[in-house]
């Protein structure tokens, strides 16, 4: 087990290595200069050269990379080109919406879409009608269920707000409950179909015959031999939500006017505010490959056989 740890570990901090270098090329390679984004388009050669003095933009490539990695490493995030300020202090403040909105949909993903499928796989007349409306959910884009939610709930009936991540814990909750909804309905509908297949799998399997025919209660029965044993595709579902969900909030956040990451990356993209685009990249990136290798190592303790396998 420490082994398979060791191993995993190691290919988390090369990936983030790769993807760090990655990210920061990219916008190096992008088309567009910063010093004339900062000086505003009208600047001479000599103001020119002493922003790019004055911010390190003449520094070679690696040598830029290099510095900018370390001051990741060390909790500085550069500094924003638009607003002249820490890309940390401009980051705090979204942090905290972004991180809401999406343990709130997660919360619902995985608190509806896993009993669903449990019960649909278990209960066959139950099945038909899930499959139905998965299907529908699978095909609705966050967008469109965002124009729903907000044409329905908001402005018709006026239960939920329309704007805002508003303040406090349960002001909060009020006003990320439709940016919440339309962010999980296809992930509801994903791990709702994934959780009914690997039930219904473990549902034909030998041992859970052998379970029944020497009259173990069935309820027992579900919960050691057959959902316990289907864990595995769900907690990678769960994996694959996160990249999901943070990819999903882009748009939500920006059709509820949403003060987040997702909506300031959009924002700072069209003001080629590198730092700050390169930092948010940098953490969205991150969270996505930190998850992953938490759900490598959860199916590691579920299935000894995957340890063993990493690990040869």
């Amino acid at each position: 087990m420490a082994l398979f740890i060791l191993k995993r570990l190691a290919a988390l901090i090369l990936t983030l290595l790769v993807a760090s270098f990655l990210i920061y090329g990219s916008l190096y390679l992008a088309p567009g200069d910063p010093a004339t984004q900062l000086a505003g388009g009208r600047a001479t050669p000599e103001v020119l050269e002493q922003i790019r003095e004055r911010y390190q933009l003449d520094e070679p490539f690696l040598t830029r990379y290099w510095d900018w990695l370390t001051g990741v490493l060390h909790g500085d995030l550069g500094q924003s080109f638009v607003y002249r300020q820490d890309v940390s202090s401009l980051l705090a403040p979204r942090v905290g919406n972004t991180v809401f909105l999406v343990v709130y949909a997660a919360v619902l993903i995985l608190g509806v879409g896993i009993p669903l499928g449990l019960s649909s796989a278990l209960r066959r007349r139950l099945g038909s009608a899930v499959t139905v409306v998965t299907a529908i959910g699978m095909a609705t884009p966050a967008f469109v269920a965002a124009i729903v939610l907000i044409t329905v709930f908001a402005v018709g009936l006026g239960w939920f707000p329309v704007f805002g991540p508003g303040e406090g814990f349960v002001d909060r909750l009020w006003h990320l409950t439709l940016p919440a909804v339309a962010l999980a309905v296809s992930w509801v509908a994903y791990s709702t179909q994934v959780t009914k297949a690997s039930v219904r799998e473990e549902l034909g399997r030998e041992h859970v015959e052998t379970a029944r025919s020497r009259g173990i209660p069935w309820s027992r029965i579900v919960r050691r031999h057959i959902f316990r044993n289907a864990l595995i595709p769900i907690t990678t579902v769960a994996g694959l939500t996160v990249a999901g969900l943070i990819a999903g909030a882009v748009v939500v956040e920006q059709a509820f006017g949403l003060n987040g990451l997702g909506s300031f990356l959009v924002q700072a993209a069209s003001q080629k505010d590198f730092a700050v685009v390169q930092a948010i990249s940098l953490l969205l990136v991150s969270t996505f490959v930190v998850a992953n290798a938490v759900v490598d190592l959860v199916n590691g303790v579920l299935d000894p056989r995957l340890r063993l396998k990493g690990s040869s």
